[in-house]
């Protein structure tokens, strides 16, 4: 028996579609929070492969998700491009102005990734045949923008300078990455990943030619390179914040199996204009899952009619909230393996 996933990402539809949550292995948890007070750190938890295990496995043994994703975090590629990453109220990492040395670091870095591969490696035989294993990374320009900025939360603000002020220089920036994020989306795949999704955490508020320079371009040469050597690779995109008209070019363009898509995106415009080329993932409001009753019920059933003739993979806009109590993921669960 394969993974419906799979099979969504392979031309099928089924009603009700697979199910799975962004940051479903996490702090809403309280299996997560012991496993996190062991382990002392979030990143000591993604460098642990026994740790990493069994943070993924946590929430397919509790709910019965049809997919488990890797629990890992998309800086662990500029770490293995030398970066010191930690994590302290945020993300933090050398602020880089040129790719000096990023090349030569590079060099090591399956080393460096190897927890991750190691964790795909005990999580898979875990796994039954109908659970899909995920694995991930950050695309270039989402993870550009931490590189530049030395973090998040500057709204991409020392990127866009970097590129504006020396594209030559920004190019050469992404063109490292775009070859850092491919091998290590090949070696999770190596690993025993079943398909891997590209997390464009920051591709929102750009003009339409950054939107293509920076998001669709480098996100098409990541996907070409890995089925250079995987042929049938699968792969879902996720170009957070993307108007209407950059979803269309990247669902076009990319060569991507699925598109995710955040809580503003309307299903219903998405099966018309995307569903031809991609399979469909999302969109629940991770927030309509937090209040739960009603207001997670009329939100399901929105996403599921508006998706009924489409491939559709079920999932939220965006990650779970910490806060979300349980009892509203097992309603959500009961609500779309209900559906018919």
């Amino acid at each position: 028996m394969s993974s419906r996933l799979i099979g969504v990402l392979s031309g099928k539809n089924f009603v009700p579609p697979p199910l799975w949550m962004m940051r479903q292995a996490g702090r809403y948890l309280p299996e997560y929070q012991e496993t996190r007070k062991k382990a002392g750190s979030f990143w000591t938890m993604c460098q642990t492969p026994e740790l990493a295990a069994e943070v993924t496995l946590q929430p397919v043994r509790r709910f019965g998700f049809d997919a488990a994703i890797l629990f890992s975090d998309i800086l662990t590629v500029p770490a293995a491009l030398g970066l010191k990453v930690a994590f302290d109220d945020g993300p933090k990492l050398p602020t880089i102005t040129s790719t000096q040395g990023l090349e030569r670091a590079h060099e090591a870095w399956a080393a460096a990734l190897a927890p991750a591969y190691e964790t795909l490696r005990l999580v898979r035989p875990a796994l039954g045949a109908d659970t899909a294993l995920l694995g991930f990374a950050g695309a270039p320009w989402t993870l550009a923008t931490y590189m530049a900025a030395g973090g998040g939360g500057d709204e991409q603000k020392a990127a866009k300078l970097w590129a504006y002020r020396d594209p030559a220089g920004f190019a050469k920036l992404i063109d490292v990455l775009v070859d850092a994020v491919s091998r290590h989306l090949v070696g999770q795949l190596q690993a025993g990943a079943d398909a891997v999704q590209i997390f464009d955490s920051w591709a929102s508020g750009l003009t339409p030619q950054g939107f293509k320079d920076w998001v669709v371009r480098p996100t098409a040469r990541v996907v070409a390179a890995v089925r250079a050597v995987l042929p049938e690779a699968k792969i879902i995109g996720f170009p957070r914040g993307a108007t209407l008209a950059g979803l269309e070019r990247y669902a076009r363009e990319t060569g991507v199996d699925a598109v995710s898509l955040d809580t503003a995106v309307p299903v219903g415009w998405a099966a018309e204009k995307l569903g031809d080329d991609v399979a469909l993932q999302g969109n629940l409001d991770p927030l309509a899952l937090l209040a739960g009753g009603d207001a997670l019920a009329r939100g399901v059933a929105a996403i599921l009619e508006a998706g009924r003739n489409s491939r559709l993979v079920f999932n939220l806009g965006h990650g779970i909230l910490p806060e979300t109590p349980i009892a509203h993921v097992e309603q959500l669960i009961a609500l779309v393996r209900g559906s018919s």
